[in-house]
C-alpha cells in the first residue's frame, strides 16, 4: 500500500472523540475513580489483517482473512505497529523503547498509539452509562453467534459515535498497566471476544495479561491518536 492510499485509509478510519469524563471501577479491589478525557481520535474498527500486513509485512492471525481483525498479537507487537505506522506517515512515534525494551510513552507525540483504559470505556459507552450500546446480537460477535471464530470488522451496528466492534469479536489491548504492585508489567485488555459468553461482553469488563508473551486468537487492538 503506497503512502497516499494509506493516508486516505487512515483519514477514513480515525474518528474524533470529544472531551469528557468517565467513571471506572475495579471490582477486585472495590475501587471507583473518575478520569477526565481530553479530545482524541480513535479508529472506528480494530486493526485489520490487511492493515497490519501492509505495515509489518506479516500476518500472525489464526483466522486468515484480510478484513478480519489481526489477532495473536502481543501488547509489545501492538505498540511496535503503532510506531511503525507513525514513522511511515512521518509522525512522531508515541513509544520510546530503549535497549532493555523499556517503554516510555511520549504524551505530546502526534503519532498512533493504543487508547488508555479510560479512553476505551469512554468511547465504547459514547456518552451513555449502559453496559452495552445496543442489543448484543446487533452489535457484537460473541460465543453464541460467532461460529467459533473472529468475523470481518465493521459488520455489526456501530455505537452512537460511529465505532464498530467495541464489544465482541476480539479483545483489545489498552495502554495502561493493570496493577504494577501486584501484577508487574501486565497490561489491560477490554471489550470481550468471539469466544466469550454473553455475560462477558460488557463495556466495564476488565482483564489483563503479560505484554510480551501473551497472544491469542481473540485478542487484537485498535489505534488512537492525540489531537
Amino acid at each position: 500500500m503506497n503512502k497516499s492510499a494509506l493516508r486516505t485509509e487512515l483519514d477514513a478510519l480515525m474518528l474524533p472523540i470529544p472531551a469528557g469524563s468517565i467513571a471506572l471501577r475495579d471490582d477486585r479491589i472495590q475501587k471507583n475513580w473518575e478520569v477526565e478525557i481530553n479530545a482524541f481520535r480513535l479508529a472506528k474498527t480494530v486493526v485489520s489483517q490487511e492493515l497490519y500486513q501492509a505495515i509489518m509485512g506479516e500476518n500472525p492471525a489464526q483466522f486468515v482473512d484480510p478484513q478480519r481483525p489481526v489477532e495473536n498479537v502481543s501488547w509489545w507487537e501492538a505498540i511496535q505497529f503503532c510506531n511503525a505506522l507513525s514513522r511511515q506517515m512521518e509522525l512522531s512515534p508515541c513509544y520510546s523503547i530503549d535497549e532493555n525494551k523499556m517503554v516510555t510513552y511520549q504524551a505530546k507525540a502526534n503519532g498512533y498509539r493504543l487508547a488508555s483504559e479510560a479512553e476505551w470505556q469512554y468511547a465504547c459507552q459514547a456518552g451513555s452509562t449502559e453496559l452495552r450500546y445496543g442489543p448484543i446480537d446487533d452489535i457484537a460477535w460473541f460465543k453464541e453467534n460467532s461460529q467459533g471464530q473472529s468475523q470481518p470488522v465493521g459488520l455489526k451496528e456501530p455505537n452512537a459515535w460511529g465505532l464498530y466492534d467495541m464489544l465482541g469479536n476480539v479483545w483489545e489491548w489498552c495502554s495502561d498497566l493493570y496493577d504494577e504492585e501486584v501484577y508487574g508489567s501486565y497490561r489491560i485488555i477490554r471489550g470481550g471476544g468471539w469466544c466469550d459468553p454473553e455475560r462477558g461482553i460488557l463495556a466495564t469488563n476488565r482483564r489483563r495479561s503479560h505484554p510480551h508473551s501473551f497472544k491469542i486468537d481473540d485478542l487484537g487492538f485498535r489505534i488512537a491518536q492525540n489531537l
